[in-house]
């Protein structure tokens, strides 16, 4: 019964890590501008994604622009997509192959071993997502927070970290919880 209880936690923990992967990977607050030296006047919010740049002015208007080119963009950020729609793409078929495991694992008593596989795989998969996530999150919370307190960038290009981080690190942490659990299998 317990095992039972393990693999259901296990399948909603890697449910709701695949819905935040996806969320992380297009929500454009990955850097948010920065209000800094006693500027509280202040008419238009900057946010900064994987794909595409958003302007809030008051609050009320909200314009977001995709990035023009391809080519453009620096190869940081071309790393971090490619990355993190490989974890979308991973995760995806990680949750269906512990669901596939989860949902035949007492339905077969003769085949143990190869269900037991499964959950085996489904949880690696579920580890290597949520490395995969962790990676381009946590170098970007790190370039933020280096260039938030380098004097040599300009107060108005400094960045704070933004909702997209945080959603990318509790779907990092319940990813590797799923593929924790699975793997104990």
């Amino acid at each position: 019964m317990a095992c039972c209880v393990l693999q259901i936690t296990g399948l909603l923990f890697g449910g709701i890590g695949m819905v935040g992967t996806l969320a992380a990977t297009v929500m454009p607050q990955w850097r948010v501008s920065a209000y800094i030296d006693g500027n509280i006047v202040v008419f238009e919010t900057i946010w900064e994604g994987l794909w595409m740049d958003c302007i809030s002015q008051l609050g009320i208007r909200l314009q977001c622009k995709f990035y023009d080119s391809l080519l453009a963009l620096p190869s940081p950020l071309e790393t971090f997509r490619a990355l993190m729609c490989i974890a979308v793409v991973l995760s995806i078929i990680s949750f269906l192959m512990a669901i596939v495991g989860v949902k035949y694992t007492h339905r077969t008593e003769e085949d143990s071993q190869g269900i037991s596989i499964f959950l085996l795989a489904a949880g690696v998969a579920f580890l290597l997502t949520g490395i995969l996530v962790l990676i381009p999150v946590s170098w970007t919370a790190g370039r933020i927070i280096h260039d938030f307190y380098d004097p040599e960038v300009p107060t108005p290009l400094k960045r704070e970290l933004g909702s997209a981080l945080y959603v990318g690190w509790a779907s990092t942490a319940l990813l590797i919880a799923a593929g924790a659990m699975y793997c104990s299998f």
